[in-house]
């Protein structure tokens, strides 16, 4: 783990998924579903009293299916259901091609035919875009990086240093 100075601070946006009560810490995410470093730091702050705001941050160099986890993650956000996909996702990195991201889109009940073509489209694609570029802009260079009390948190993380 390493903390590091970055300017400027991401703020929460009207479009961050957000989960957690409203009088918690923030924490803001940039992960990939992909990363096993994100699924452990997913896994530590799971029991604890934050708001989480995700970003999707897909290293595809490293994780070539993180894209389309992330749209898939987009595209059921769009059906309601981004935490319950986002943790399904955590739950099993190692199937993330087509037939397991439909299944995960079976288990929650969505319109397949919508979540197929949504996670396909243009304002998917653009949204995992905007979380990424946002990322860049905030000095993000590997996930998970955290930013919690004006701090960057990168790479492997304890839930203790947040």
């Amino acid at each position: 783990m390493s903390e590091l100075r970055s300017a400027p601070v991401p703020e929460l946006s009207a479009e961050d998924h957000v989960r957690g009560p409203a009088h918690a810490s923030l924490v803001i995410e940039y992960a990939d579903f992909e990363c096993p470093y994100c699924a452990s730091l997913n896994a530590q702050l799971a029991g604890r009293e934050l708001r989480r705001a995700f970003r999707h941050f897909p290293v595809r160099s490293n994780h070539p299916r993180a894209w389309a986890a992330a749209c898939a993650a987009e595209a059921a956000a769009l059906q309601g259901s981004f935490w319950e996909m986002h943790d399904l996702l955590f739950a099993d990195q190692a199937r993330l091609e087509d037939p397991h991201l439909w299944e995960r889109g079976r288990t929650l009940g969505l319109d397949l035919e919508r979540f197929d073509a949504e996670r396909r489209s243009e304002d998917v694609r653009a949204r995992v875009r905007r979380d990424f570029e946002s990322g860049v802009r905030a000095g993000v260079v590997t996930t998970p990086t955290v930013f919690a009390g004006g701090r960057m948190y990168a790479g492997r993380l304890e839930s203790e240093t947040l």
